[in-house]
């Protein structure tokens, strides 16, 4: 288990804006929709889960809840962290 949730929701947060360039004109809060305001697409999600599964050191199982919780930082961060 992770022992320091801010760093790792810090490190989620840079993940995402590294690789979404043009995403600053929408903030990026615990409780922005990730996949609505298009921080995270379709072609970033499976890179997105090997992130999260190698930061949290466990497989996550696919499944309709996992969608669900990557929604805004506050989920990853309840849900996964």
């Amino acid at each position: 288990m992770i022992e320091d949730k801010d760093q790792a929701l810090a490190s989620v947060k840079d993940w995402i804006l590294a690789r979404k360039k043009g995403s600053e004109e929408v903030p990026l809060d615990l409780d922005t929709d990730l996949i609505e305001n298009r921080h995270i697409d379709s072609l970033m999600i499976l890179d997105f889960l090997f992130f999260l599964e190698h930061l949290v050191g466990r497989e996550m199982p696919m499944e309709p809840k996992l969608v669900s919780s990557l929604r805004t930082l506050r989920l990853i961060r309840d849900n996964i962290i």
